[in-house]
């Protein structure tokens, strides 16, 4: 195993996630398969036509931009960062691409100053959480990339499950950037669930758990991992059993709306065709859930494990923000 990403992973993830939600956009609200595949004839989308990105991309980009801002990785210079990075989406004109409400709802509240635990939307795991964690699945520091992540997502969700799902989103893409083989990702990330169940990053959280109301900090953090653990189990069993050509994996490991279930079906669209990123975002598109976010994560995926030349080149001059992924993938290459 390499513990450097090379600049062709580095690219993968960035490009791969933007790359996915361009391709599944047009299908997010599309809830019927026939539908879909009838109107992106014969199969489902396989092209990213015009390129347009959702707020997925978005958040991403201002999560890595945050990231690069920030003069060290501490707690209080990422929150610093990553707040002010909030803000400035929450304002932008381009932020008209369907946005969470759960999203929108935190970053007006941090715009308000105070302390970040009192904005939150303490309840919500909505997939916001972890659609826009890829970039610290380049962070080499174990604790580092597992609090950061989490206090992303906590930023905005408050639910332990927000987080838990965060870290493990970033948690697949190092071990796949790392040299983990697809085949062994369940199991890798199952043993690091199970390692972290009862780990409240206290320096990161602060008292996060006490305005969700847990009864303590292990609490907390146990339930998150524990649902994260039900929907990988679920995702083990999927991948055990096959699944048919035409099936939506939604009705295996869940629609995506919510966290821990946009980790695993974005997860299982990659997983299905580890080699064939095409056809991992069409699987994610193909769904009655949340398909831009689930396509967005197996882009992130399969962009981790093969590099951004497994996807069609012509892609990279059409997806929109290319220049800013461009720059960004060159600013995480160089540090």
């Amino acid at each position: 195993m390499h513990s450097r990403p090379t600049s062709s992973q580095i690219s993968g993830v960035l490009f791969g996630s933007a790359y996915g939600d361009a391709l599944a956009a047009p299908t997010e609200f599309m809830h019927s398969l026939i539908h879909i595949r009838q109107t992106f004839a014969p199969s489902g989308p396989t092209d990213l036509h015009a390129g347009r990105v959702t707020d997925d991309t978005q958040m991403m980009l201002a999560v890595a931009r945050a990231l690069l801002a920030a003069p060290e990785f501490t707690p209080a210079a990422l929150e610093t960062t990553l707040r002010a990075e909030f803000i400035t989406w929450l304002h932008d004109p381009e932020n008209n691409r369907a946005p969470g409400h759960t999203c929108l709802t935190a970053c007006r509240n941090l715009q308000r100053g105070g302390a970040w635990q009192a904005a939150t939307v303490a309840q919500s795991k909505g997939c916001g959480a972890n659609m826009r964690v890829q970039p610290l699945g380049l962070i080499a520091d174990d604790l580092i990339r597992a609090g950061a992540a989490q206090l992303q997502a906590a930023l905005t969700h408050g639910h332990p499950t927000a987080l838990a799902a965060a870290d493990l989103t970033a948690q697949a893409i190092w071990l796949l950037v790392s040299g983990t083989e697809p085949q062994q990702l369940v199991a890798e990330l199952t043993a690091y669930a199970q390692a972290q169940r009862n780990v409240y990053h206290q320096g990161w959280l602060g008292d996060v758990w006490q305005h969700y109301g847990a009864a303590s900090p292990q609490s907390y953090i146990s339930e998150g991992w524990d649902e994260c653990l039900g929907v990988l189990g679920r995702l083990n069993t999927a991948l055990a059993s096959g699944l048919p050509e035409d099936a939506d994996p939604c009705d295996f490991t869940g629609e995506g709306w919510i966290a821990e279930e946009a980790l695993a079906t974005g997860l299982l669209c990659f997983l299905l065709t580890p080699n064939d990123p095409v056809e991992s975002l069409r699987r994610a598109a193909v769904t009655k859930g949340d398909s831009d976010s689930l396509a967005c994560l197996a882009g992130a995926f399969a962009g981790a494990y093969l590099g951004l030349e497994a996807f069609p080149a012509e892609w990279q001059a059409r997806v929109e923000y290319a220049a800013e992924l461009e720059r960004l993938s060159l600013a995480f290459a160089a540090r």
